[in-house]
């Protein structure tokens, strides 16, 4: 696997690739960055990509969080590495949200899409009465452990997970809050019928953000939208069950 960095739209964007082969990208969730795909960048046949998004991890910080604008930069990390298109992706969480609002108004660049533990079509709402909490993520470590802690319930390597939390202490300070703002504001209800193509849509049994209904709702969306649930994992399979990510990228994804 190779660290490298490319110039997006002026500014530096880190990323993960590994392997030969047909593209498949990896969009990471709110508080992550490529290190969660690290187990999951070696699938036969395939050569992934997991950026860091713009305000996560080793990217720049932009003066704004909102998804349209992180997918703007996916949309243009791709249009600059010249990866052949269209090309699977594969969203978890936030990166669900990134993934679809890409999907949707760039469907050329998109052959299908994997939507691990995904916001739902109509965003994520958070209790007003939790933004204080949020904001304490950005100097209290410990707290951040617990709240990544709680989205990777079965992983049982405290070692890897204090690596998430390092890198997710790295996030733009704005990006905290701003992130679950722009969460509230993504909306792309009623719009999932442009998008004719495959669509996974997994979820988690043990996630306590996602539930079965919001992601049996995002599968709806999509005319060929179809909902996989995930018995003992939680929010993040690709870090609490790696071989059986790859399994079902295997099983779902047409390598040609």
């Amino acid at each position: 696997m190779k660290t490298q960095t490319v110039k997006v739209n002026g500014i530096d964007i880190a990323y993960n690739t590994s392997g030969s082969g047909m593209p498949l990208l990896y969009i990471h969730g709110n508080t992550g960055s490529k290190l969660w795909f690290e187990r999951v960048m070696e699938i036969e046949g395939l050569r992934t990509f997991a950026p860091d998004m713009p305000n996560f991890g080793d990217s720049a910080r932009l003066s704004t969080a909102d998804i349209d604008v992180y997918a703007d930069y996916i949309r243009d990390f791709l249009l600059s590495l010249k990866l052949s298109t269209p090309l699977p992706v594969v969203g978890h969480s936030l990166g669900g949200a990134v993934a679809i609002s890409l999907a949707l108004r760039t469907p050329e660049l998109v052959s299908q899409l994997i939507l691990v533990d995904s916001a739902p079509m109509d965003g994520l709402k958070t209790p007003e009465e939790h933004y204080p909490i949020i904001e304490q993520y950005k100097t209290d470590q410990n707290l951040l452990h617990q709240a990544l802690q709680a989205v990777t319930p079965t992983m049982d390597d405290p070692g890897f997970l204090k690596k998430l939390v390092e890198q997710a202490m790295k996030m733009n300070p704005i990006a905290f809050a701003g992130n679950a703002r722009a969460l509230e504001r993504f909306n792309y209800q009623g719009k999932g019928a442009q998008f004719d193509k495959p669509v996974l849509v997994i979820v988690g049994e043990k996630d306590v953000i996602i539930n079965r209904d919001m992601a049996k709702s995002t599968a709806d969306a999509f005319p060929k939208g179809e909902l996989k649930v995930l018995e003992g994992v939680g929010h993040s399979v690709m870090v609490e069950d790696p071989n059986s990510f790859i399994s079902l990228v295997t099983e779902n994804i047409r390598v040609s």
